[in-house]
């Protein structure tokens, strides 16, 4: 039987803990939160406790499945499965920020492997993919390193603050490439 990509689960691996994103989560988030800076092509919220409302918002409209990204028990950080399309079993991962303390580590390959993993093996996902703008080249270089294929650029996609534009990259990864990049992965994260 098929997990559907909206039912809230909790995903583990080491120590690094996904859980269904709550308000309880606000104070630690925002703890977590304080030296990023914001910038209106990230996923870094202005003010967790109204990105914690708007993700659980989207949750009940069937779109999002948000999560915290928790590290040895302390919330570090957000991410989602997003833009869930569930008649084609389609999703998107994205709106994921770290804090300073756990980025350039184990973090996010490891949350990025439990929900592809989860997504394919568990949801039967017939593809998954990543979204994020074209000036953003840590996020670009750390979705190419996961092993997801550019599938093109959206330009003009978005309009952002003042009326700039934002140029999007679109990246997937589909079923039969799944177990390469789960096997590119698990060797990161062993090494």
């Amino acid at each position: 039987m098929t997990t559907p990509l909206i039912e809230p689960v909790i995903l583990s691996l080491g120590r690094v803990q996904l859980v269904p994103l709550d308000h309880a989560h606000a104070d630690a988030l925002t703890a977590a939160r304080d030296g990023l800076e914001y910038a209106w092509y990230t996923s870094i919220p202005a003010s967790v406790p109204d990105e914690i409302s708007w993700r659980l918002g989207e949750r009940e409209t069937g779109t999002m499945n948000p999560f915290a990204v928790i590290v040895d028990e302390k919330p570090e950080g957000m991410t989602t499965f997003c833009n869930i399309d569930a008649e084609n079993r389609h999703v998107e991962i994205g709106y994921t920020w770290l804090s300073r303390q756990v980025q350039r580590t184990e973090v996010n390959t490891t949350a990025k492997r439990l929900l592809l993993e989860h997504a394919f093996e568990a949801c039967d996902a017939i593809a998954v993919e990543f979204r994020t703008s074209w000036h953003n080249r840590q996020s670009r270089a750390a979705i190419e390193r996961l092993g997801a294929r550019q599938d093109g650029v959206l330009r003009n996609h978005r309009i952002g603050p003042g009326g700039s534009m934002r140029d999007t990259v679109v990246y997937s990864i589909l079923p039969h490439e799944w177990p390469g990049v789960r096997m590119g992965l698990d060797a990161r994260l062993a090494g």
